[in-house]
């Protein structure tokens, strides 16, 4: 699990060094935001694979951010806080967060949380007819692995790219709808979800396609939606 990376968003600053500690010792990548601004600035730069995030913050708060990112952002969220009820707990969910756990809680219900969250994605079954590998231009896909190679150099994908390659290799040369897409990767419906997959299309094609503004292999299928079109 050691190319799963964590992003903690707490304020407080002792929480936030026995979280990343904790959740570092169990294999995970972690890096740590102070409140929503810094982790905005982080997000902005880095690929996360989930968010772990307090809600409780000075300035903006984690629901406020949480319904911010999901915008433009399908990466998982789990939302830690002091507050337990039902309709907090609603809000969160509303907002777009794929878990909640209110605090104080057990470190390893909340390691249990997060390997939930990351495995609740139905898993794509391989295809036996497909070769090994999908050649795009200069980029190769070991369809087993789920690894996306340049050279001898791998590219690293996120949970979130790394589910999508495996949605479109089972549906090769297929229209795959954003609607589609949302329900394979385990989102709840809404044009907001939508919008995020877009998002994601455009960051995937960032990592292979030589344009990704005029795209040869993930291609838009105009009024149906994506389609993966190896060489």
């Amino acid at each position: 699990m050691s190319d799963i990376h964590l992003l903690i968003v707490d304020d407080d600053e002792r929480i936030r060094q026995l979280l990343q500690k904790f959740l570092i010792r169990n294999g995970f990548c972690v890096t740590a935001a102070r409140d929503a601004a810094h982790a905005r600035r982080l997000l902005a730069g880095l690929e996360f694979d989930m968010i772990v995030m307090d809600v409780m913050m000075p300035g903006e708060d984690g629901v406020t951010l949480t319904r911010s990112l999901r915008q433009t952002l399908a990466t998982p969220i789990l939302l830690l806080t002091a507050k337990g009820e039902t309709e907090d707990r609603i809000s969160g969910l509303e907002a777009g967060a794929d878990d909640y756990l209110a605090k104080p809680f057990e470190p390893k219900e909340l390691l249990l949380r997060i390997n939930a969250v990351l495995r609740r994605v139905p898993q794509v079954e391989d295809v036996a007819a497909l070769p090994k590998y999908l050649h795009l231009g200069n980029f190769r896909y070991d369809i087993e692995r789920g690894e996306l190679w340049e050279g001898d150099q791998i590219v690293r994908l996120t949970q979130t790219e790394a589910q999508l390659m495996r949605i479109f290799t089972a549906t090769l040369g297929e229209s795959v709808s954003r609607s589609e897409l949302v329900e394979k990767l385990g989102r709840d419906g809404g044009q907001a979800q939508e919008r995020a997959v877009d998002v994601q299309i455009t960051r995937l094609r960032r990592k292979f396609e030589t344009d990704p503004r005029q795209p040869r292999f993930l291609q838009t299928v105009r009024g149906s939606g994506y389609m993966l079109s190896p060489e």
